[in-house]
């Protein structure tokens, strides 16, 4: 009896497994829920899509996923997710922990700036974006850690006549303290250098000196103005903060 039982038990096991695996993602999700979450689901639980994500009344692309099962064991729950929504197209490991915490890590993306997608970005700004992120942890909403890079390119400012603006780069080098990078331009009409610190409200805090090149527009000169009387080099300090 007892030579018997074990080799029934794993194939009862063998046998969970490979239908968990094969499970319809459909099958999971009911099908009220999906409608309102995707316009239509493929693939299974553990490698499948969503395509037309929307979250909230917000479209959000084409979403499609590969679960890391291994993780499960250690109370986690964790995936590749790659998304696409027009041409913007992201992807990274997601880990879902315990406490609400979030983890991605190495997470590429690359897009146009869109005020849809991101939250009180001014919608007469335009650019493109490209991200390289090795590691953020989310906890309640906040971001405790974070390193990488995250690059904004060919920025305009189309509120009245088209201004270009530069391209800029912020890095941040990882580590405990609230994560805190640098600003520099990459080119452009302004020289900017700066700190930009992330803070718990959450929100932000963002200083430097900034100053115009040789051609800026006019425009730009004159909004610099503002941020008071220049130092020996031509450098205007400048702060600003914000919540998200």
């Amino acid at each position: 009896m007892k030579r018997a039982f074990w080799p029934a038990l794993l194939a009862v096991v063998a046998f969970a497994v490979i239908l968990i695996a094969r499970i319809p993602v459909a099958w999971v999700v009911p099908q009220a829920s999906a409608a309102r979450l995707c316009a239509s689901l493929d693939g299974t639980v553990w490698s499948g899509s969503c395509v037309g994500l929307s979250v909230g009344g917000r479209a959000l692309g084409d979403v499609s996923w590969e679960l890391h099962p291994l993780r499960l064991a250690a109370g986690r729950l964790a995936a590749h997710v790659t998304l696409a929504h027009g041409m913007t197209s992201a992807g990274g490991d997601v880990e879902l922990g315990l406490g609400g915490r979030i983890t991605l890590r190495n997470l590429l993306a690359d897009g146009p700036l869109d005020a849809a997608l991101i939250p009180g970005l001014p919608v007469t700004l335009r650019g493109t974006a490209h991200v390289e992120l090795a590691l953020v942890q989310i906890q309640h909403g906040i971001i405790r850690e974070l390193q990488g890079r995250i690059e904004a390119h060919d920025l305009e400012d189309r509120s009245g006549n088209d201004t270009a603006l530069g391209s800029y780069l912020v890095s941040f080098p990882g580590g405990s303290g609230p994560p805190t990078g640098t600003v520099r331009d990459l080119d452009g009409p302004l020289a900017v250098e700066g700190t930009l610190r992330l803070t718990a409200q959450p929100g932000f805090e963002l200083e430097g000196f900034i100053a115009p090149r040789k051609g800026a527009a006019p425009e730009i000169v004159n909004n610099i103005r503002l941020f008071g009387s220049p130092d020996a080099s031509g450098r205007r300090p400048f702060s600003m903060s914000g919540t998200f």
